[in-house]
């Protein structure tokens, strides 16, 4: 995840950074912010906004990190007040954008800069007085309630972090089970009636500036209509789908082989908990279980070899800078080794959900992680160095264009690293010997773990956001918002819930992303975009053998070809940075299909005459 400093983290966290200030009853409210601007020109009014939402933005990145590094009721009460400040120079901000967008004959780049500004707010307060304060109260305590969440494992208490990894290896149904329930429970059952609330006075706020809702404003930011979005969206998934439905009846089969019956049936959808991933999001953690006879075993463990080689959070952090190097990126700045969150602290509560941060839209880049030593947290180490890698190359662009070309960009360019974390990178840096890297023979079984969780995962990516859409949109009501949701798992999933869910329970809140307001279709573009990108990559440095194997480490005329493309930041049209890259100008899964097309041609293989769906 990428902490996004830019328009849609305004509503941050405030602090005292110039010296400590008494707080008083006054901090219940946000100051008073002038967001007036006098311009007469489109251009003009474009620079001073730009020049008010930096200053703002490092102001409020600093409060935003250390309320997520340091929980407690005061940074909640001052982040909420830093929050609304963001919240209300964004919307005035947008308002006149909305005004200036109306004059013939703009320039492009400011026609778009307006359009920018106009859209770019995730959760937009309307202009009556009180609603910026209220929605980021709302927004605030929601991040910190999942924040503090806990879970139940044998009756004991375990937090986030714990229980995240304990889905992963406990094989044990009946606690899954327990901690499954615990968790969506305990986490999402307090935040509905404020969810409804944060919808309401956001929806309010989309329609001033225009918008018939905040989906079809969050729809409006991908240099296409939004109604031709969704669509592209939907297009996307069903290019893809085929092998995400010979993937799902291949591991129900061998749940069902495992577990039996009476856990889980061969036929229709598969339990929720089972799938090693608190959301079933991932099912990467189960692999043991799915993989193939013969091919399976594919000669190492990632986390086994991170141990053996006395791997700390620090080294896993240095071998993902490696990784960057060897392509001819600079090393990372003195002060991200300083200022860095790289383990979860003993004596505080810190929000431990990955996320990559650029406080000063130039060199402060940070990561904050509670690492664990093992194969999952290395590669989520290089997803998140590939967020600082792409701010600190687009620094030099103006305000409005530090961002990706679009939002599924920042998420894959660290997926596409990832994806060149081959048994040949791995022998290069020294983390598995020579002798250990498997022979062809192994092909199914690395292609079987990797779709476990790139393939297993475009459905949930997809479906977070459909959720969303349709409850800003006012289609899902607030009494249907756990049963939609669970719906929209089973129809495009495939899962359901070990246990019945209450209508009156909220299970979405359980996932970081929906009280964390962070729009999600970034990541079901990210799954997609990776493999366009690695393909690129792949091609550029004159890979001939299997996709799957090919790694770009250490390649430099990859290195400045990506560089070319991540310094324009959201400069140009997402097409046009595409097309720089790849060589195309839309966003497809042929590449994804080509990286897995010998793992479905063997699936197809084995699933033959099983139940197919749900």
């Amino acid at each position: 995840m990428k902490n996004w400093i830019s328009l849609t983290a305004l509503a941050a966290a405030s602090l005292a950074i110039n010296g400590c200030k008494k707080i008083d009853d006054e901090a219940s409210s946000s100051r008073a912010v002038d967001t007036k601007i006098e311009a007469t020109s489109a251009k003009d009014f474009v620079e001073q906004a730009e020049k008010h939402l930096f200053d703002f933005s490092t102001y409020a990145a600093k409060v935003e990190w250390i309320n997520s590094t340091y929980l407690t009721e005061d940074t909640d009460a001052l982040a909420a007040i830093s929050g609304a400040e963001g919240t209300k120079m964004s919307v005035d901000f947008a308002l006149q954008a909305a005004e200036f967008a109306k004059q013939d004959g703009l320039d492009p780049v400011v026609k778009r800069k307006l359009d920018m500004l106009r859209g770019g707010i995730v959760m937009p307060a309307p202009t009556k007085a009180g609603a910026a304060d209220e929605l980021s109260a709302i927004a605030t305590s929601l991040q910190s309630q999942y924040g503090k969440g806990k879970g139940v494992l044998r009756g004991e208490e375990i937090n986030g972090s714990d229980i995240e990894a304990a889905m992963g290896t406990n094989r044990n149904p009946a606690e899954l089970k327990e901690m499954w329930a615990s968790w969506h429970m305990n986490v999402g059952g307090p935040m509905r009636d404020d969810y409804s609330r944060m919808v309401e006075i956001a929806n309010e706020g989309s329609k001033e500036l225009g918008f018939a809702d905040t989906g079809a404003m969050w729809r409006s930011n991908y240099d296409m209509p939004a109604e031709e979005f969704a669509e592209t969206m939907d297009k996307l998934w069903l290019d893809v789908k085929p092998l995400y439905d010979e993937l799902h009846t291949y591991v129900r089969g061998k749940l069902n082989e495992k577990y039996g019956d009476s856990v889980q049936a061969k036929t229709g959808p598969i339990r929720a908990d089972l799938l090693g991933n608190m959301w079933a999001q991932e099912w990467g953690n189960i692999y043991d279980i799915v993989a193939p006879e013969g091919a399976g075993d594919i000669g190492y463990d990632m986390s086994d070899l991170l141990l053996q080689k006395e791997y700390d959070a620090i080294k896993m952090v240095k071998a993902g800078e490696d990784f960057f190097s060897s392509l001819g990126f600079d090393p990372l700045p003195k002060t991200f080794w300083q200022r860095s969150q790289f383990v979860k602290p003993a004596d505080r509560e810190v929000v431990c959900h990955a996320s990559a941060w650029d406080l000063d839209n130039k060199d402060d880049i940070r990561i904050k992680m509670c690492i664990k030593v093992n194969g999952d947290d290395f590669i989520t180490v290089h997803h998140e160095l590939g967020h600082n890698y792409y701010q600190r190359a687009y620094k030099d662009q103006s305000y409005l264009h530090l961002n990706g070309a679009n939002d599924g960009f920042h998420e894959a360019i660290g997926d596409m690293l990832a994806l060149s974390i081959t048994p040949d990178y791995l022998v290069k840096i020294n983390l598995l010997d020579q002798n250990q890297v498997p022979g062809a023979d192994k092909d199914t079984g690395l292609l079987l773990r990797q779709a476990m969780d790139k393939v297993a995962f475009l459905p949930f990516g997809l479906l977070v956001d459909k959720w969303r859409w349709g409850v800003f949109s006012g289609e899902i009501k607030p009494a249907d918002y756990n049963n939609s949701w669970h719906e929209l798992k089973r129809e495009y999933q495939g899962i359901m819930p070990p246990v019945e869910r209450p209508s009156d329970a909220f299970d979405p809140g359980a996932k970081y992303h929906i009280p964390g307001n962070t729009p999600y279709a970034r990541y079901f573009l990210a799954r997609i975009l990776q493999f366009q990108f690695y393909k690129a990559a792949c091609d550029a440095a004159g890979w001939e053998g299997p996709l799957h194997r090919c790694s770009f480490y250490g390649n430099k005329e990859v290195g400045a070809k990506l560089n070319s493309m991540l310094e324009l930041g959201a400069s140009k049209p997402w097409p046009d940075a595409l097309e720089g890259f790849t060589g195309s100008r839309e966003m497809s899964g042929k590449a994804m299909l080509e990286y897995f097309k010998p793992l479905q041609d063997w699936l197809k293989e084995q699933n033959k005459g099983k139940t197919k769906g749900w």
